[in-house]
């Protein structure tokens, strides 16, 4: 098969190096791909939201199969715009990916199927989402309800945090279109617990639980980043708690979509709090997880292409997931600055060394003129390790980091331990 993988981050690096391994996928390319991609795969100059130039090259080029990995291409509609094209692909068509791509109107599903989340009110007016916070008090949560590359969520203290991140997202607009309107939520307690599920529109099989660090610094700390660091399974996932989600939120989820006429094919992430009233419902994303896939597909002992392929033909109920034993942890390595502002094009050295240790998936890097893998984003590096406990997989992982740096370099010494 001739496979192609839409994006170019470390969540696309750990499936690109996932299929890689597949005897069936012969051919595999990557768009746009970064430079610890091109390791693996074949990179493409387009960029992931080109929907028009990236199906016109998946046709040209005859691929077999598109993974749309990233949220913006899917909520725009590149699913959809491949099959017309009659390329088989692996994602939700936009008319479901708006789980993510609207917080508004996965709210208001949730509120529909009695699925358990935060209570909420959505808000287009600026003086009523004001009027909203300082009825309500703090700590309180407000959302853009579009997306934001994971940065759209302000967890508020105080209600005059609450009050500045509603001005930055209507009337500063911070996030663009996507913060015109705005959800705010009562804020839950409670261990957060990510779950990531293959579903083919009507069957759902739930991948291994992991946590993500969102915070920038050690102790959570510090601004939301898109994810420090990420490991799994979670220690507060139980069986039970597991049996619940899987009956309570997860299935109902798939079937309230089905229902609206708006069936799922992919990856559903399910954010949620493990509050002391049982699970809820942070979030929904409509794909894989960054930095979750990199440990999650570390732990996968089945070959991707052909879960991909069941979750796009309505087959996955035939497919047996399996599993390794242990655990997984990903130390995310990050420039200096981020999420605010950093420097790019610094050379990074270690990088031989710390792959013979554990797997080094490429965020955001590049190839200078001069031939060096340079920075080139935000988050850098993925450093991943697989042990027989988690804490053996933190301790690998971060023995990995040690002979990686470049100038500015910055990390959290505390993921797993949080």
């Amino acid at each position: 098969m001739k496979v192609l993988v839409v994006g170019g981050g470390g969540r696309e690096h750990a499936i690109c190096w996932k299929l890689a391994q597949s005897p069936k996928v012969a051919e595999l390319y990557c768009a746009p791909g970064n430079a610890g991609i091109a390791q693996v795969a074949t990179c493409v100059p387009i960029k992931a939201t080109d929907v028009d130039a990236m199906v016109k090259w998946a046709k040209e080029n005859a691929m077999d199969f598109v993974m749309v990995a990233p949220d913006d291409p899917l909520a725009l509609g590149m699913v959809d715009a491949l099959e017309k094209a009659g390329i088989p692909a692996f994602g939700p068509r936009a008319n479901a990916a708006i789980i993510e791509a609207s917080k508004a109107f996965s709210k208001e599903l949730m509120k529909k199927y009695n699925i358990p989340t935060a209570k909420y009110e959505t808000f287009t007016d600026l003086d009523a989402a004001l009027s909203y916070i300082r009825e309500q008090g703090a700590p309180i949560v407000v959302k853009a309800d579009g997306l934001a590359l994971g940065k759209g969520v302000v967890v508020a203290a105080t209600v005059a945090e609450a009050e500045q991140a509603v001005r930055e997202m209507m009337e500063d607009k911070k996030f663009g279109d996507s913060g015109s309107t705005v959800v705010i939520e009562e804020c839950m307690v409670g261990p957060e617990v990510t779950v990531l599920a293959f579903c083919d529109g009507e069957h759902l099989v739930p991948m291994l639980s992991s946590q993500d660090h969102k915070r920038a610094y050690d102790g959570n700390k510090g601004p939301n980043t898109g994810g420090m660091g990420a490991f799994c399974p979670s220690p507060n996932y139980t069986p039970e708690i597991a049996q619940f989600c899987t009956k309570h939120i997860f299935q109902p989820t798939v079937d309230a979509l089905k229902a609206e006429g708006r069936p799922f094919k992919g990856v559903i992430y399910f954010g949620l709090m493990l509050t002391k009233d049982g699970p809820r419902v942070v979030e929904y994303n409509a794909r894989f997880g960054d930095p979750e896939t990199q440990p999650i597909l570390s732990m996968l002992d089945t070959d991707l292409i052909d879960i991909f392929q069941a979750c796009v033909n309505g087959t996955l109920d035939k497919v047996d997931i399996k599993w390794k034993a242990g655990a997984a942890c990903c130390i995310v390595l990050a420039s200096g600055g981020y999420p605010v502002s950093y420097q790019s094009g610094y050379p990074i050295s270690g990088l031989d060394e710390a792959g013979k240790l554990a797997t080094v998936f490429h965020a955001g890097t590049k190839r200078n003129d001069n031939g060096e893998i340079v920075n080139a984003g935000g988050r850098v590096l993925g450093v991943t390790a697989v042990g027989r406990t988690l804490g053996d997989a933190i301790e690998k992982a971060y023995t990995a980091c040690k002979p990686i740096s470049w100038t500015d370099m910055h990390m959290r010494t505390d993921i797993g331990k949080v």
